[in-house]
């Protein structure tokens, strides 16, 4: 992907136009196809020289040469069509991604909780919705950091750029921990934090199907198309683009697993794209087999392995609904986003000049899903033709334990136990105040009680005195 010219798509969001005029580009370069890339970019599948560049005079493109420059994830492209935070539509999504600067140093994700399909941990900045409106939970992972960490405070909608310049301005002081980045950041800015009352919920969602013609509400339809090589012709997506317009379709969105989704096809015209698709022969029936896997992106070796798993799952009609695959370039470090990982190892630099069959690890993720950031180790040095029969193995061992927690190597039946949990809430607002949390916003330390706060305590929200809180039980499964 570094020898690879990038196109900065914001959140992945297009209209028909800006995709119209990438493709009138990128033919003026005597190209056939683009390509999409893991963090909803757009990708020139082959070199091209820095003098040529100029004629994407009215979009960001950053050169195989140019600084590094990230593009913003996004889950933009769910919204309306799977499961969605209520606050969170659409048109917030595109008021939030205004406001963000067009050069960011640090990758920044801006995600639903409650959707699966575009990933939650995968960049430096995480910004996830909270179950408050318009406030978000940010997990923080600098580059040079090893483990991910909760701000310890809820972001407003209208300051999560200012949070994200603030903390590229503190990066050359290298901050360690994420107490040292929220000192620096609120020294350096003001803004309407919010104190977190509850941890944030990531509830587990199987991995969706997003291809083909599908319902949205009444009236409309949205439809996902992939492509198994990941070259996507430019004459069609002209053609397309062009039907959008006639449709009246604003936005396209690209997915992070190289596909993309239109939303609002309009129900008297479904026949109109049904017949679009097949004049261009377009399939949209791939297996889910095909859909749940990630690759390096330019990576023909991994294209391949990919090929020859994919067909070993289907001559043995191996369900693999609701897991994700991935395959890792052992030269790169990975931030894993898939429940299963096939990692090849590295050749020893003393066997480098022999021919030997390449060896490969098989990791999954906890409980199988990405979000828990915490991987297994499966088995160790195995060749390609075992692959097939380990990853049938953890296909069956997930559906075994599908609903059940797995902790110790040990499978068990997750026991849902209700607990009773003492919070105080602001009669006004109804904002909460925790006492495991405390109010970072006022520098009350975690686990101060409520009858220990000093009597000039204000809600954190409305400015209500401590005497406007009144105890409240919380009934919680665990």
């Amino acid at each position: 992907m570094g020898r690879l010219n990038r196109l900065i798509i914001k959140g992945g969001v297009l209209s028909p136009g800006e995709l119209k005029y990438i493709c009138e580009c990128v033919e003026s370069l005597g190209l056939k196809t683009i390509s999409f890339g893991s963090r909803q970019d757009i990708l020139l599948p082959k070199e091209t020289e820095k003098e040529q560049l100029g004629v994407f005079d009215k979009l960001q493109i950053v050169g195989k040469d140019h600084d590094p420059i990230q593009n913003i994830v996004s889950s933009y492209v769910c919204s309306d069509i799977f499961p969605s935070t209520a606050w969170l539509t659409s048109d917030r999504y595109l008021y939030i991604l205004e406001q963000f600067r067009s050069k960011l140093k640090l990758k920044v994700n801006i995600t639903d909780p409650k959707q699966r399909l575009v990933p939650l941990f995968t960049g430096h900045l995480n910004f996830i919705a909270s179950e408050h409106e318009d406030y978000w939970y940010l997990y923080v992972r600098l580059p040079e950091w090893d483990k991910t960490d909760m701000y310890p405070a809820l972001i407003y909608s209208w300051d999560l750029d200012k949070i994200e310049t603030a903390i590229e301005n503190i990066l050359q002081e290298e901050p360690e921990d994420i107490d040292t980045v929220f000192e620096l950041v609120s020294d350096a800015i003001d803004t309407n934090n919010r104190t977190v009352d509850k941890p944030l919920d990531v509830p587990f969602y199987p991995f969706p199907y997003y291809e083909g013609m599908n319902r949205i509400g009444m009236d409309k339809y949205w439809l996902g198309l992939y492509w198994r090589n990941n070259k996507y012709d430019i004459s069609f997506l002209k053609a397309m683009c062009e039907l959008c317009d006639e449709c009246k379709i604003g936005k396209i969105s690209i997915t992070p697993w190289k596909s993309f989704i239109v939303k609002g096809i309009p129900i008297n015209a479904k026949l109109q794209w049904e017949k679009f698709l097949g004049r261009y022969g377009i399939n949209v029936r791939h297996s889910m087999l095909e859909l749940n896997w990630h690759l390096p992106v330019n990576n023909k070796e991994a294209i391949n392995l990919k090929k020859y798993l994919v067909n070993s799952f289907d001559k043995n009609d191996i369900s693999t609904y609701g897991l994700t695959f991935g395959i890792s370039d052992y030269a790169k470090k990975s931030n894993y986003f898939t429940s299963i990982v096939i990692k090849k190892n590295t050749i020893p630099k003393e066997l480098e000049d022999f021919n030997i069959r390449a060896t490969y690890n098989l990791l999954y993720a906890k409980n199988f899903d990405p979000n828990t950031r915490d991987y297994v180790m499966h088995v160790q040095d195995v060749d390609k033709e075992e692959l097939p029969k380990l990853l049938m193995e953890l296909s069956k061992l997930y559906f075994e334990q599908l609903g059940t927690e797995k902790d110790d190597n040990t499978l068990k039946s997750v026991s849902k136990e209700k607990v009773e949990l003492k919070v105080y809430q602001c009669k006004d607002c109804l904002t909460i105040y925790n006492e495991t949390y405390g109010d970072i916003t006022q520098n009350i330390k975690p686990n101060t009680p409520f009858k220990d706060l000093p009597e000039s305590y204000k809600c954190s929200l409305c400015e209500a005195p401590k005497s406007n809180f009144a105890k409240k039980i919380l009934v919680k499964s665990v």
